[in-house]
């Protein structure tokens, strides 16, 4: 910052600087009188005088005189204006927090800078602040330092953050991250499920929520704890921060498969379970699709009669298919069938 000012005919006269808030003189002619090494002087002896501040900070804003040592004597003064960008605090603001649910938090933030900085509070993961119960309650952002919330719960577990801003860049954020503690809850959406002997697999689920993490694990009727291997297959899918689903896959489904299997969840607040009975279904029928071949040929004289079996007589069923469904009007074709080659051979007798 360089403060100059120009005079006429000043040669006699001696010109010093004065910081007006404080009444401290600066420097007198080419002197300087502060013990701040970062004010300096220049002139040119008669006309210019300019008085140098490097390294401007917050503490430099103010009113500076320039004054002639004249009768009366001459002046002008002006005013240096120094802006900081916004800066967050440490001291005074808030980090990372673990509460249980129901309790009230305030997240606070405190923040400098000139002009004094704006202050904003919103989600990192960009859903709305719920800070209580009422309609007007839920918001995208939370002007001011302090950010206050009212029975908190798990929905209120995330990351915040504090964004001060002034209109000098850079702006800058804090981040504040809430962790909530509570106990496990299950949900089993079906307690009952089916499954027949010979079924590939069958699978088994339950929804858990709970922080800290729960330890998950499913037990079989008799009490004992389920591990992987070839007739169990375990797995987690994480939904949240505090949601997951706990899988078992039963696979090559057997008699003894059919019982109560139970799913648990515990961690330094609780425990709980939920209960899901495999039960056994009847296994889909097994149905042939049935071929007639039919070749009617003309027996030798004599030798056909009705009711038995000649060897021109040719009628063969073919199973072609384990799995194909034989409808009650496709048996009464069949024995039309039979029944019109049976007429047809005789006719021609």
């Amino acid at each position: 910052m360089r403060p100059r000012h120009h005079f006429h005919s000043i040669s006699r006269r001696q010109v010093a600087w004065v910081r007006v808030d404080t009444q401290t003189i600066l420097t007198i002619h080419t002197t300087v009188i502060t013990r701040n090494p970062r004010v300096t002087l220049e002139h040119n002896g008669h006309t210019n005088w300019h008085l140098h501040i490097s390294d401007v900070n917050e503490q430099d804003r103010g009113a500076y005189m320039c004054q002639i040592n004249t009768d009366p004597m001459i002046s002008q003064a002006g005013f240096l204006q120094v802006v900081v960008p916004p800066k967050i605090h440490d001291l005074g603001s808030s980090t990372d927090m673990i509460v249980r649910e129901m309790q009230d938090i305030s997240l606070r933030c405190r923040a400098s800078g000139f002009p004094p900085p704006r202050v904003q509070w919103r989600r990192e993961d960009g859903a709305a602040i719920q800070r209580g119960n009422g309609r007007d309650s839920a918001a995208m952002l939370v002007e001011g330092e302090q950010l206050n919330i009212t029975r908190v719960s798990r929905l209120h577990m995330g990351a915040y953050l504090c964004i001060a801003r002034n209109g000098i860049l850079p702006a800058v954020s804090k981040r504040v991250d809430v962790k909530v503690h509570f106990g496990p809850v299950m949900l089993v959406s079906s307690q009952l499920e089916s499954a027949y002997v010979g079924q590939r697999s069958k699978r088994l689920q339950c929804e858990t929520e709970a922080y800290p993490r729960s330890i998950n694990y499913w037990t079989n009727g008799a009490g004992e704890m389920i591990v992987a291997s070839e007739k169990y297959q375990l797995k987690t899918v994480e939904k949240s921060l505090y949601q997951l689903s706990m899988i078992l896959i039963i696979h090559h489904i057997q008699r003894d498969d059919f019982q109560n299997y139970r799913c648990v969840a515990k961690n330094s607040l609780g425990e709980v379970d939920g209960v899901i009975s495999l039960d056994e279904e009847p296994a889909p029928t097994t149905y042939s699709t049935v071929k007639l071949n039919q070749n009617i040929y003309t027996s030798p004289a004599g030798l056909g009669k009705p009711g038995e079996a000649s060897a021109g007589d040719r009628y063969s069923v073919e199973r072609t298919s384990s799995r194909a469904t034989v409808t009650q009007d496709a048996q009464w074709l069949l024995v039309a069938i039979v029944a019109a080659a049976v007429e047809a051979y005789w006719g021609l007798r």
